[in-house]
């Protein structure tokens, strides 16, 4: 069951001069069941309280910074804690976007830098700010909307961790029974590689590989009178070169009727030129080469028992009566090892790529 997550906000800014902008984003953070966090947990800005805001940066799932008109308290080294928390959460690669004040020469004095310097760092911080994601705002309640839909885009397009109840969490006997589930299923992906290149139990006294069979076929011969004869004859193929013939046919799946007609090819091709260089065939023409049916079952019954060829369960409609077969894993390893073509190491260097003529 999927749990509720609730996403831990960093929220950045100055202090005395935000209160009502920082208490509108709050409540918009709140209303989107996010936990807002920042700097009223550190009434403090010292060493102890900046490896504090570290570690609550580290935990927050994304942070908010918010700019007006002042540049705030600076550490030892001369920079505010807010631009050292920007920078930290950029460094954790957490998920930042800002906004800033629309127009800060509009911003009362009070809320403003007063020394050069502070006006100058302010600038230079805002100039930093600009090259990253950033939205503007004018009034606290408008800033509230805009932080509001913001998160919810940033949710959508980066989403986070997030944190939930401790009484969401699967309990210890679910949790062993993932990682059982987890083992079975490592299990079985080992089995299926392992199916993929090695022959199925049982097959190692059946005849395989390079080894030959004969197989019965006929044949028609139209002689030069035009007369028609018919006539049988037998070959030797491996069960290797039979398998080459029809396994493409298989990759996805392939009817009875269309094997029966690659093995009269495989047949043809096989004994065409052999046949004619007989002496009472010669000048003939030769055709209709057909593989026996029985041979045809054997080579069925046979390349099923060796693990490469199974019977296809798919529906093909109710008109359909053919049966059809398919590549097991195994026979799909097997075909391709057969039938891909192999890189030539030495061409020779009258192998030279021209252009043609």
């Amino acid at each position: 069951m999927e749990t509720d997550k609730r996403y831990q906000v960093f929220v950045s800014s100055t202090y005395k001069d935000l209160q009502e902008e920082r208490t509108e984003v709050m409540h918009a953070l709140l209303e989107l069941d996010c936990i807002p966090s920042g700097m009223e947990l550190f009434p403090a800005a010292n060493e102890d309280q900046w490896s504090l805001i570290k570690k609550v940066i580290e935990d927050c799932d994304y942070y908010v910074l918010i700019l007006a008109g002042r540049y705030g308290s600076c550490g030892p080294d001369g920079v505010s804690y807010t631009e050292m928390e920007y920078r930290y959460a950029i460094e954790q690669g957490k998920p930042v976007i800002a906004f800033l004040h629309r127009s800060p020469d509009q911003i009362a004095q009070g809320k403003c830098e007063v020394e050069q310097e502070g006006r100058q760092k302010l600038d230079a911080f805002r100039t930093l700010v600009e090259k990253r994601i950033c939205k503007q705002w004018a009034s606290a309640a408008e800033l509230g909307s805009v932080v509001s839909r913001s998160i919810i885009q940033l949710m959508k397009s980066d989403p986070a961790i997030g944190w939930v109840r401790a009484d969401e969490l699967p309990d210890k006997n679910a949790a062993l029974e993932l990682l059982r589930l987890r083992h079975r299923v490592d299990e079985l992906e080992s089995e299926l590689a392992h199916a993929r290149t090695t022959a199925p139990k049982g097959t190692e006294d059946l005849a395989q590989g390079d080894e030959t069979t004969e197989f019965n076929y006929t044949f028609r011969v139209r002689d030069r009178d035009l007369s028609f004869m018919d006539y049988s004859d037998k070959f030797a193929a491996t069960w290797n070169s039979v398998f080459s013939a029809i396994g493409p046919a298989m990759i996805s799946e392939a009817s009875e009727r269309s094997l029966k007609q690659i093995l009269n090819s495989f047949v043809m091709n096989s004994n065409h030129e052999r046949l004619k260089k007989k002496e009472k065939l010669a000048g003939s023409e030769l055709s209709r080469f057909t593989l026996n049916l029985e041979d045809f079952q054997t080579i069925k019954v046979q390349l099923r028992a060796l693990g490469l060829i199974v019977k296809s369960a798919n529906f093909h409609g109710v008109k359909d009566t053919d049966t059809y077969w398919a590549l097991t894993p195994y026979g799909d390893e097997t075909m391709t090892r057969l039938r891909a073509i192999r890189r030539t190491h030495d061409l020779g260097p009258e192998f030279e790529l021209g252009p043609t003529t």
